[in-house]
């Protein structure tokens, strides 16, 4: 077994990235309980603490703790910006092949970590290991049936099927955390955002253990922000690169109507039918409208995305090239000017 602890000068195989706001009782266990678990396995590791602007003299405690550990690196942010740009914090400063997430309410067992790494070792045909909280020690009624219901919803709407969207222990092969960006609250839709990314996912159970110290930064409102969110993300993955479809689809589904009641009413004129107190030429007249502005829009999206990835932006696709009888490269992962997508080839 090689030594845990990883030196200055060289990566880990490992990254873990935690978001931490107002955890102080729960540090201490989580970094010692995080360490036994990664120090029974084979790969090194470095382990991110993310302090999303904590009030509770979380921030102090991490300086205290990483004084005395050279594996772990505390992340102070300078007030809190909520846990999706925690993470990106995070992702921003991994230096592992390997990327792990999880929660520092120790809800999540640490012990589970090495479970997640080993399916991603064997298996090179998982970008992606989601955990899956199958024996959930949440209160019903307003955590788990919220949960089930979002978990339904944003596998139909995404086509992204998994049991748990809301666990946060997740690993993942490091060139999908290097393809996606976290911004709002969109850390709820990793997976979504990963596999729109090129990342193939399975599913693992593992184990959730009520929370001892803290309060849950979770509430019942957080149902409906889910929803606006699932609209965009659902936006984000069909549309992002032709949104001429979207809002040009809408428009013409409102302006053949209101195209065909006008024509109407102008046959009407025409035989001396006064048509000008008539409801139907008001609506008529605000859907053509309606659909002419919604396909101005379409098209103005289209300028703007071709802009973005004209100008450099993030690229089109993303491809792995293989080569016989050697590990594949990602070289070919970040090529921006390439038009067209490239299926591996074996």
């Amino acid at each position: 077994m090689t030594d845990a602890s990883p030196a200055a000068a060289s990566a880990p195989d490992v990254s873990i990235v935690v978001p931490i706001y107002n955890e102080f009782d729960n540090l201490p266990d989580l970094v010692d309980r995080i360490d036994e678990a990664m120090r029974a396995q084979p790969l090194s590791f470095e382990l991110l603490a993310v302090d999303d602007g904590s009030t509770d003299g979380s921030r102090q405690r991490l300086r205290e703790l990483a004084a005395t550990r050279p594996w772990l690196r505390a992340v102070l942010l300078a007030r809190n910006y909520g846990q999706s740009s925690a993470l990106q914090a995070g992702f921003d400063r991994v230096r592992g092949r390997y990327v792990v997430t999880l929660d520092a309410d120790l809800q999540n067992e640490p012990q589970d970590i090495p479970l997640l790494l080993q399916r991603l070792e064997t298996d090179p045909d998982v970008d992606m290991v989601s955990g899956w909280r199958k024996d959930r020690q949440d209160a019903e009624l307003s955590r788990k049936l919220p949960s089930r219901i979002a978990n339904k919803l944003i596998s139909s709407a995404t086509g992204v099927h998994l049991h748990d969207y809301g666990c946060a222990l997740k690993a993942y092969r490091r060139p999908i955390i290097d393809r996606i960006r976290l911004y709002g609250e969109l850390h709820r839709f990793i997976p979504s955002l990963a596999k729109e990314a090129g990342a193939r996912i399975t599913e693992v159970p593992v184990r959730h253990h009520a929370r001892v110290h803290g309060v849950s930064k979770y509430g019942i409102d957080r149902t409906f922000r889910v929803i606006l969110d699932l609209i965009l993300i659902v936006f984000f993955m069909r549309y992002r690169q032709r949104p001429l479809h979207a809002f040009g689809g809408l428009g013409l589904w409102l302006a053949a109507p209101g195209s065909l009641m006008l024509l109407w009413l102008f046959v009407l004129k025409l035989f001396g039918h006064d048509i000008g107190g008539r409801p139907l030429l008001l609506i008529g007249v605000m859907l053509l409208l309606m659909g002419v502005q919604l396909i101005v829009a379409g098209l103005i999206g289209e300028l703007l995305t071709r802009t973005y990835h004209e100008a450099g932006g993030k690229p089109q696709f993303y491809a792995d090239e293989y080569v016989l009888d050697s590990e594949p490269k990602q070289a070919a992962a970040f090529d921006q000017t390439a038009e067209s997508a490239i299926n591996p080839v074996a």
